[in-house]
């Protein structure tokens, strides 16, 4: 009776199970293989898939535009990442403190992160105007001269970086926060009792203890920077001169504009490798880290 009740019980959670099987085989599993094939053929939609073996790498070594859209990533991924590792850390422990406002500040720096892609670039697009814009007015109260942010090849992918930064620090904040609310309160009254300042207690308790937080935001944040496309396509769409183009636009423009579908599913190819890596550098440490705690 044993066996059979186990037997049903194992039966029933097959049946609950499978509608997600189908569904993740029919929208995952199966475009996944399509398009992992799809990178040795050339195809223009119209026409039959012709195969070309490994053409479209070779064509992307040779590619120009390929290589400056690689670097433009890099360079925001660069410019992304280390303030918003920083700056979500100390602001955690800002919200997490005895502050009297906290629950304002916590509320405050997450609520960027509710809105959608398109309402925070085209608001902060309206700020970075030159002639209208709240930024460039302040700067002519300063006696300073306004800068066209979106249109200068220099300060146009700061300032899609400082945008960025606005919109997606409170998830990394939130996050922090977690990891500080775990930390036992008796570990800080100990190291008081020792003479040990606030300081020391940051870098010999909080920052040790909350080493896979650092790791789950830091390579969160590498993959999430290496897959811009939104901010980039509304702000500049890729200007001035390609100054902002960035892989993933990159990518659209040959699969969507010029329908070079094999071309641009071989460069999302090697984007998927380059986050996969990160990927699993994420798993180890964090398998690392929670062998280490055991230990």
């Amino acid at each position: 009776m044993a066996v059979y009740r186990k037997k049903r019980h194992a039966l029933l959670a097959y049946l609950f199970f499978a509608p997600f099987l189908v569904l993740l085989l029919i929208f995952r599993l199966i475009p996944f293989v399509n398009s992992i094939r799809m990178i040795f053929y050339k195809w223009d939609i119209f026409g039959t898939p012709r195969y070309i073996g490994l053409g479209n790498f070779t064509r992307m070594m040779s590619d120009k535009t390929f290589w400056a859209s690689l670097w433009h990533t890099v360079y925001f991924v660069i410019l992304t990442v280390p303030p918003i590792v920083v700056l979500s850390f100390l602001i955690a422990l800002l919200i997490n403190s005895r502050i009297s406002f906290k629950n304002f500040l916590r509320s405050a720096f997450y609520l960027p992160y509710t809105l959608t892609i398109s309402v925070v670039c085209i608001t902060w697009a309206m700020l970075y105007n030159p002639y209208f814009g709240m930024i460039g007015r302040i700067m002519k109260f300063f006696g300073l001269e306004p800068i066209n942010w979106l249109s200068d090849p220099f300060w146009a992918m700061p300032a899609i970086v400082a945008t960025t930064v606005w919109w997606t620090i409170g998830f990394c904040i939130v996050l922090y926060l977690a990891g500080l609310q775990q930390i036992p309160a008796s570990y800080y009254e100990a190291a008081e009792l020792d003479g040990a300042n606030g300081f020391q207690r940051m870098f010999f308790i909080t920052i040790p203890l909350l080493k896979r937080v650092h790791v789950l935001v830091l390579v969160t944040q590498i993959i999430a920077s290496l897959q811009i496309f939104g901010q980039v396509y509304i702000m500049t769409a890729g200007g001035p001169a390609g100054r902002t183009r960035t892989l993933m636009q990159y990518v659209y423009e040959q699969g969507f504009r010029y329908f070079r579908m094999g071309y641009a599913q071989a460069m999302a190819f090697v984007l998927f490798l380059v986050m996969f890596v990160f990927a699993y550098l994420q798993l180890r440490l964090m398998i690392a880290s929670a062998k280490e705690e055991l230990v």
